[in-house]
């Protein structure tokens, strides 16, 4: 079959700049597992948000979870997937404190790994694959560097999940026009980053920032969008 291409009507499909974007909101990530009802209590423990436990008959069964703060959610069930039970690998929850973050899933009962790094630019090693190579070194990043510090841990059939620690996004992650927080905690962290930065700025000023709240807006969004910051 010939391959064809589609244009949006009053743009040029030759300039990728004048093609009009649509969003597309990535939602749904399926887990293959082999018992629905022990998947379901162990992702409840987990503090996870239940949004549908949907079944048709015999034959199938839907059940949605959706971490706090995410959006995007998992599904599993019957019949949702042919894949292997425990097949689905190195799936990442981004967390701004991955110590804390551990630390709330062992107080859940759940069996996770140590904190961990990487062994700078070696990647290869007889540690389980993971987003920066296969040599793990104990503790966090030494210096705490954004994307640099995990744990892990699996579901009760083996599927696997990484803690990624993210404090800062790297330049244009971030749309700043769409800047937004997963989280309660994650913008109260970033309030509080955004109030130390700005007692160093009223220094500098020499007296007190009357337009303050601006300046934690435009500080906040440049943080999370990996811009310059205001001083």
């Amino acid at each position: 079959m010939a391959n064809a291409t589609y244009e949006i009507p009053g743009k040029d499909a030759t300039n990728p700049s004048n093609v009009a974007k649509a969003d597309m909101k990535f939602e749904v990530v399926i887990l293959p597992v082999s018992d629905v009802d022990r998947a379901k209590e162990f992702y409840q423990r987990l503090g996870w948000r239940l949004d549908a436990d949907f079944a048709h008959g015999d034959d199938w069964r839907g059940v949605q979870f959706t971490p706090p703060g995410s959006g995007c959610s998992i599904i599993f069930g019957k019949n949702v997937t042919a894949a292997a039970p425990g097949s689905a690998q190195g799936l990442y929850l981004i967390v701004s404190d991955v110590e804390a973050s551990r630390k709330e899933l062992l107080d859940r009962g759940v069996k996770i790994s140590e904190v961990f790094h990487g062994a700078g630019d070696k990647y290869s090693g007889a540690d389980e694959p993971y987003l920066f190579g296969k040599i793990r070194v104990n503790g966090p990043d030494a210096e705490h560097g954004s994307y640099r510090s995990f744990a892990s841990f699996r579901d009760p059939d083996g599927n696997g999940w990484f803690l990624q620690e993210v404090t800062t996004r790297l330049p244009g992650r971030v749309d700043s026009a769409t800047t937004t927080f997963a989280s309660a905690s994650d913008l109260a962290s970033a309030m509080r980053r955004a109030e130390t930065a700005h007692g160093q700025h009223e220094k500098l000023l020499g007296k007190r920032d009357e337009n303050w709240s601006d300046w934690y807006a435009a500080y906040m969004v440049a943080e999370q969008a990996g811009k310059e910051l205001p001083q």
